[in-house]
Parts: C-alpha cells; structure tokens; sequence
C-alpha cells in the first residue's frame, strides 16, 4: 500500500500544539471552529501550505499573493492585510517555540453562517483564519527512491464547472482521486486533462524528462504552483530545457526520469507510473541526474530566498 507523497513520521511535539484561530492560541484539542462556518459546510474557502525553514516562510509572498487573489475570486475580504497574517504566522510558530522543519496549514474560509446555505449574503462573521503548524519532514525514502503513481479516471475539469487554478477548500475531484490511486496500491494519483493529455498529480505537480528535457503541462488544468514555477524558473538559469506542452501517457511511460514537486517535499523523483518504471530506475537503484540536479538547485533557492 503506498503512502502518499505527504508521507512524514509522526512527531510527539505534535500533541502539543498551539492552533491559532482569528487571532487567539488554542491547544490542539479544543481548537475548533462552528459547525455554521463556510468552510465546513460548503468548501468555501482558500487555503495555502507553507514551510518554517531556519525562522524563515519560504517564497512567502509568492503564497499570500496566491491567496489573495483566489479570496478576490470568490468575492471574499480576507479581513487583514497580508503583512499582518504573515505576523500572525511567525507569532503562532513563536508561541509554539517553533524555529524549522515546520509544516503550516493556513485556512480561510468566508466565514460563519446565520443557516446552512450556499448564499454568502447569509454569512454574519468576518472570514475565518485558522493557523495549523506542525513539525513535520518529508519521507527520506520518498526523496530518495521515488513514489509510484497511478492513472485515475479522474480528470482535471474545465474552468467553467471548476477552476483548477484556485486553491480552494473544495477538492473532491482530488480526492476521489487519492482513494482511486490508494486502492491501487500506488501513493498518489497522476491526472489527465479533459483532453486526454497528463495534467498534474492529486496534490503535486508532474514532471518528466526525456533526453534531457524537462516537460511538464501546460498549466491550463492545474493549481498554479508556486514549487512548479520555481522549478521551471530553475531550469530556465541552469540551461536545462523545459517546456510546458501538452504530453500523452505513452511519452510518460517512456520517459528517462520523472518527478514531483510542492511545498513540503520540493522535488521528489517518480519511480514507477501505472506498473511501468521510469527509465532505468530499477538499475540505478534511486533517482536520475535531472533530479538530483533539481534537488540541489532547489535548496539553493531556498537559501537565496532568505537572503
């Protein structure tokens, strides 16, 4: 049975933690939101996953702008400004005496309802705000030997019936395909567009190379993801070709190497998709070149970023 490209060890810290919800620390076990809140009853919400690495939010701005817009998307004020939810950040890791190998969930949702109806006009609260860190570190066995992925008949949807760019609360299409892809036995799902062509992953987005080009989609289909888009802008200075392009499953099935990427493991190599390995993976034991480069240059970035 796979265990999903989130895969971490449980951390006893954990059990102890301090949630903060619209600006007030709770423990873990009485931190709670109403039952009447959007975000419960409908999805209604955004949502962004970040990293506390030596003190610092990795590519922070990058994320508030993404939460931002999508907010504006759904019509729904944030109710503070995003230097006074990065404060509020920091301040909730600083109360849990947090400092690195931190995983941060940051919820909004529209907020708390007068009845249970979709109508945001119902809504009588300012937005929600939930702040969830935990200590959490990538698999070492994922980073290392790869994950297995599954094809689901799942697919990424037009973004008139939902767009797949935002980062929203609602993501039971992504669901149905991690139980699909579980069942199977694999770690995560790889997704088709509605044409057929590879979009992105359940939760990460997928890469390939073949000749030593990466490809990846084209981004029509897919979260607009801020580790996608540095790994592209990584490429494009180390002179390593990428393209974004419309690819088949045949192309993945014969490619040399192939990887993941996202904010809590940043680049993770693929081993095998649909019983198929990638490239020679069985023979080298472990990831190709392309993603060892990758990897390297990522945490380089990193760095840079707090500079």
């Amino acid at each position: 049975m796979g265990t999903g490209s989130h895969h971490s060890n449980d951390d006893p810290r954990n059990a102890d933690i301090q949630i903060n919800i619209n600006g007030e620390l709770f423990h873990r076990d009485q931190a709670k939101v109403s039952v009447f809140d959007s975000g419960f009853i409908l999805g209604d919400g955004v949502w962004e996953g970040l990293r506390l690495h030596h003190g610092k939010l990795p590519f922070i701005n990058q994320h508030m702008q993404r939460l931002y817009e999508g907010a504006k998307a759904l019509d729904m004020e944030i109710g503070i400004s995003k230097v006074e939810l990065i404060n509020r950040i920091f301040e909730t890791c600083q109360a849990n005496d947090m400092h690195n190998n931190v995983h941060i969930r940051l919820m909004v949702s529209r907020g708390v309802k007068s009845t249970p109806y979709q109508d945001p006009r119902v809504t009588i609260t300012p937005a929600t705000i939930v702040i969830i860190p935990e200590y959490k570190m990538p698999s070492p066995d994922a980073l290392d030997k790869g994950l297995n992925l599954y094809t689901v008949y799942v697919r990424r949807g037009y973004p008139d019936v939902q767009d797949q760019k935002l980062n929203s609360h609602s993501k039971l299409n992504c669901i149905f395909g991690c139980i699909q892809a579980t069942k199977a036995g694999a770690d995560e799902a790889l997704m088709l567009d509605p044409h057929g062509f590879v979009s992105t992953c359940n939760s990460t987005h997928f890469f390939i190379v073949r000749n030593g080009e990466v490809w990846t989609s084209t981004g029509d289909y897919c979260l607009s993801g801020i580790t996608r888009s540095n790994i592209i802008k990584l490429c494009e200075e180390n002179d390593i070709k990428v393209y974004q392009k419309n690819f088949t499953l045949s192309e993945v099935y014969g490619a040399d190497e192939a990887f993941v990427t996202g904010t809590f493991a940043g680049v993770t190599p693929v081993k095998c998709v649909d019983g198929r390995d990638i490239g020679d993976y069985q023979q080298r034991a472990g990831k190709g070149e392309i993603v060892t480069r990758l990897q390297d240059l990522y945490k380089d970035m990193i760095a840079k970023d707090f500079g």
